[in-house]
């Protein structure tokens, strides 16, 4: 990154601090879990001036050196671990390990970690919050909810400042997929694909595949997004192994499990299979190793292979990445929207060190007149060129 580059994201976070209004009476400690990319250093050092990082849980499919070597300098860092965090011990070890001081304990988390273990962490701190970053995360803590959440929860992934990232993210992972399908001698061009999940990425991913000439298929199993796929020209199925049949590229962008075992069988020989989030949430790997070859084909792609009786012929597809987020091989890069949601994860921070509630019976998120106020900082350092807002 460039000496001007640095100096404008320095400003800019200068900036969202200071729109935060945190004081230092308001202040606690935070256990952070976070992809530790190129650009989570300047978020993380802006993350600690509102609410003072004790623990960095960096996410271990998504650990750049360079950044790690930054971060490293100035926060305590381990690897996330979910088994870990979902048990009192695990939960204990990372309390008497995290140097907390008396005052309020913020959970930051992305993917949520923290939710099976959640009733064990605020036993063991005085925990006033969680925001939470993704729509896998939410949905984690969703499943935990039935008797209500022991604090206030803040999310902001399904925040209107988000869309702007979502729709980077759809590119970034029909980048990555072209190349490694091109690292192969093969394209994108001339495939049908069938996009799992019509939300805001899979949304994204299916118009672009489009604009490379693919032809494509949705599947979701809730009606209501069909519907607008639909108005935008594609051809729509409620039926999961219709919506494979042909397709070359399977693109699965649900947050939740998008292949099971059962589909694999299904799916056409020779395909690509992409995942947009963790192999763990959307593709059912693990009981295919009884029954499928595994071969690496170069260092990101892998060829499952099995003799299938139906057809009476080998079956085979690849899967991009190991099944975990494909557009991670280059830096997940979605260019300064990123900061957009950032800078929300730190106002959220602050209003929950602040001492703001929600209803604990449901998620909550951050008001229309704080997006606002990011939003307006965010064009004036890079949206314009010597305008103001």
């Amino acid at each position: 990154m460039e000496r001007v580059e640095r100096e404008k994201l320095r400003d800019y976070w200068d900036e969202i601090v200071s729109a935060t209004g945190s004081t230092e009476d308001a202040r606690g400690r935070s256990l952070v879990v976070t992809h530790l990319l190129g650009d989570r250093p300047y978020f993380l050092e802006a993350l600690d001036r509102v609410a003072p990082i004790a623990r960095v849980l960096a996410k271990p499919k998504s650990i750049d050196a360079a950044a790690y070597r930054r971060a490293v300098d100035r926060f305590q860092i381990a690897v996330a671990d979910r088994k870990k965090l979902a048990t009192k011990s695990g939960i204990d070890d990372l309390l008497s390990t995290a140097a907390l001081d008396d005052g309020p304990t913020l959970a930051v988390d992305i993917g949520g970690y923290f939710a099976p273990g959640l009733r064990h962490l605020a036993e063991g701190s005085s925990l006033c919050g969680v925001v939470e970053d993704t729509e896998n995360g939410q949905q984690k803590y969703e499943a935990e909810m039935d008797s209500g959440f022991p604090c206030p929860i803040l999310s902001v992934a399904r925040s209107p400042l988000k869309n702007a990232e979502d729709y980077l993210v759809g590119h970034s992972v029909v980048f990555s997929t072209e190349a490694l399908m091109r690292s192969r001698g093969d394209v994108l061009q001339g495939r049908s694909a069938c996009v799992i999940g019509y939300g805001k990425i899979g949304r994204s991913i299916a118009q672009l595949l489009r604009s490379h000439g693919v032809q494509i298929a949705v599947y979701d199993i809730d009606p209501v997004p069909l519907t607008e796929a639909h108005a935008h020209g594609f051809a729509v199925h409620g039926d999961l192994t219709a919506a494979l049949s042909g397709a070359g590229i399977i693109v699965c962008a649900t947050g939740n499990l998008a292949l099971r075992q059962e589909s694999f069988r299904e799916v056409e020989p020779g395909a690509y299979v992409v995942s947009v989030t963790s192999s763990d949430d959307e593709l059912d790997l693990a009981p295919l190793k009884k029954s499928y070859e595994r071969n690496r084909i170069g260092t990101d792609i892998v060829r499952y292979r099995r003799l299938d009786e139906r057809r009476s012929k080998a079956h085979f597809f690849f899967v991009l990445n190991n099944g975990e987020a494909v557009n991670f091989l280059h830096g997940a890069v979605v260019g300064p929207a990123i900061q957009l949601v950032q800078a929300e994860i730190v106002m959220a921070a602050a209003r929950l060190l602040g001492g703001a509630s929600t209803d604990l019976s449901s998620i909550g998120k951050v008001s229309a007149d704080d997006r606002a106020t990011i939003a307006r900082i965010w064009l004036r350092h890079f949206a314009h060129r010597g305008g103001l807002l």
